[in-house]
């Protein structure tokens, strides 16, 4: 058994107001990308400077107007990307690029230096205020602690009332989750105040979940209570910065958001130290599926991964939300029903707003690729067959062909896994399509008998071209009620053979003056019992028509000693 007495739980909220439950999202937040600060310095192989500059102006592209750009007090490489986008101009007018450091004079001096001529800036401070760490990292008490953050922020007023730019202050108590609630406001209070902070000129207060520890919901009352009891609410922008410790931090986000929070640090996809930061994209894809407008250009998925793994060398996992190869694919067969189902309802209502079974967006909205939305395994059912003969290559099976084809397929996936649709589409011309031996049909010629006076209840006469197991070319002549009844008494006048036609189903393949027409015959021979179906496509109805009844006739292999 594990030792889970080693633990103990972390403490909750005593917080019987709050509000945030009964609240809805209703608007995107402030974003603020750190994947240049807080993602890069976890990956393995961090961003050179080149890789920073790419992944910086593709941020500005997807819209962001807040970036984190690093802690280039502490790293000379952070210092000269910093200086190479001053320097470049590569900064816009409209976006801050801000700048991590702790709260001591030579890395403040040391930041200043590196946003000299920027025009806009965001000057991060911060210090830990945790029990845990104030007890064994720095082993200082509160009024030591607050000496830290106040003499910091006096050191960066000081610098910025000098600063020719713009200069806004960001405060974080670093490991908030895990500091007391009114040691925090305490704090954060005090670094408010010596700032000067008001309405006109706030100061960013960002409320970091540095380790996750607790349920969202607890996270959202501490959001709630500290935005209650802030003094001088207007003047403070209520930033939030998650970590995704237990799995839990896109959830953490949106339930602080409802606490009150205006603002969101994070990184596309979730990089980030340890389990990561909380991922931006997730929770602004998460506000689109609810008709909210994200703010964010991210209409493109495929171009941010690219541009992500090329730049971090992390893969995106296969069921990444909204980005993994595989989110917007189906292999059971009943999610492949109900997506194929959900999708002809909509064309056939018409209508504007998305309601699918298990696709919370279209796909095509951001970019992705229709066609891969049912993918065929051997957990795929019917449905899911039908859907890729439909979707990729046009052909509507009859709903009593679905399962005969799939259990085709399904043999096949046993055996290898996924079936990819190229394929399903080639055994389909095996199974049906191709079916020409021994029996091959090869012309036709109808002869339209109804202005005959003698020809009774017959109306049509078929001159059938064909050839037995690669022979020569033979004809027989039968008469009928139609093409395909007299092609059908020709075959038992010719060879003996008993069918009956049970279903017959057609429709066009393409549009245009060189459309194709498929037809599908489903048949039954009379001595056996068994049936099947064909399958024939051609340019003309009729003659489709009667490659299905062919078709047919040798996949029930009802032409013998040949």
């Amino acid at each position: 058994m594990m030792n889970y007495q080693k633990y103990r739980r972390n403490p909750v909220v005593d917080y019987p107001r709050r509000e945030w439950p009964n609240k809805e999202i209703e608007k995107a937040p402030i974003w603020c990308s750190v994947d240049l600060r807080d993602g890069n310095q976890a990956l393995i192989d961090p961003m050179v400077v080149e890789e920073k500059i790419e992944m910086f102006q593709y941020l500005i592209k997807l819209g962001f107007k807040e970036i984190e750009v690093g802690f280039p007090a502490a790293s000379q490489i952070e210092f000269d990307f910093l200086r190479q986008l001053i320097d470049r101009k590569l900064i816009p007018d409209d976006v801050y690029v801000q700048v991590l450091t702790q709260c001591r004079e030579e890395l403040i001096d040391r930041t200043f230096e590196a946003i000299e001529g920027c025009k806009k800036a965001v000057v991060h401070i911060y210090n830990s205020t945790s029990t845990l760490q104030r007890d064994v990292v720095f082993h200082m008490d509160r009024p030591q602690i607050i000496d830290i953050a106040v003499k910091g922020t006096q050191m960066v007023k000081e610098r910025a009332e000098k600063f020719p730019g713009e200069i806004v202050l960001e405060y974080s108590p670093e490991s908030f989750t895990g500091t007391e609630l009114d040691f925090a406001l305490e704090i954060c209070t005090a670094v408010q105040k010596t700032w000067g902070a008001t309405k006109e000129k706030p100061i960013i207060i960002n409320l970091p979940s540095t380790v996750e520890m607790n349920t969202p919901n607890v996270y959202a009352d501490q959001i709630e209570w500290m935005n209650k009891h802030f003094e001088n609410r207007e003047s403070i922008i209520l930033s939030i910065h998650p970590h995704n410790d237990r799995g839990t931090g896109v959830a953490s986000s949106e339930l602080a958001l409802l606490a009150g929070a205006d603002r969101v640090e994070g990184t596309l996809f979730g990089n980030g130290e340890r389990t990561g930061n909380v991922d931006i994209l997730n929770i602004a894809y998460n506000m689109f599926s609810q008709g909210i407008d994200p703010e964010l250009e991210i209409g493109h998925i495929n171009e941010i991964i690219d541009i992500y793994e090329r730049c971090c060398k992390i893969p995106i996992h296969p069921r990444h939300p909204y980005a993994g190869k595989l989110v917007f694919t189906a292999f059971s067969g009943s999610h492949q029903d109900a997506i194929n189902k959900g999708v002809h309802a909509m064309k056939e209502r018409n209508s504007q707003i998305w309601q699918v079974p298990y696709l919370p967006i279209d796909p095509a909205d951001i970019g992705r690729e229709y066609e891969p939305i049912v993918r065929i395994n051997s957990q795929s059912g019917k449905g899911g067959v039908a859907f890729i003969m439909d979707t990729y290559f046009g052909f509507k099976l009859p709903k009593a062909m679905h399962e005969e084809f799939a259990n085709v397929i399904q043999n096949i996936s046993e055996k290898q896994g996924e079936v990819s649709p190229e394929q399903i589409m080639d055994n389909f011309r095996k199974e049906y399509l191709n079916q020409k031996e021994p029996l091959h049909f090869r012309r036709l010629r109808i002869e339209d008998l109804s202005a005959n006076e003698n020809a009774g209840e017959f109306d049509t006469r078929v001159y059938v071209d064909y050839t037995l197991a690669g022979g020569s070319i033979k004809t027989f002549e039968a008469v009928g009620n139609g093409p395909i009844d007299a092609v059908q008494r020709g075959l038992k006048e010719r060879f003996g053979i008993n069918i009956k036609v049970l279903d017959y189903e057609e429709h066009a393949l393409q549009s245009g003056s060189n459309s194709q027409a498929a037809a599908y015959i489903h048949m039954l021979d009379g001595e056996s019992g068994r049936v099947t179906y064909g399958v024939g496509v051609s340019s003309n109805i009729t003659r489709a028509s009667v490659r299905a009844i062919f078709s047919a006739v040798n996949r029930l292999e009802l032409v013998k000693g040949v």
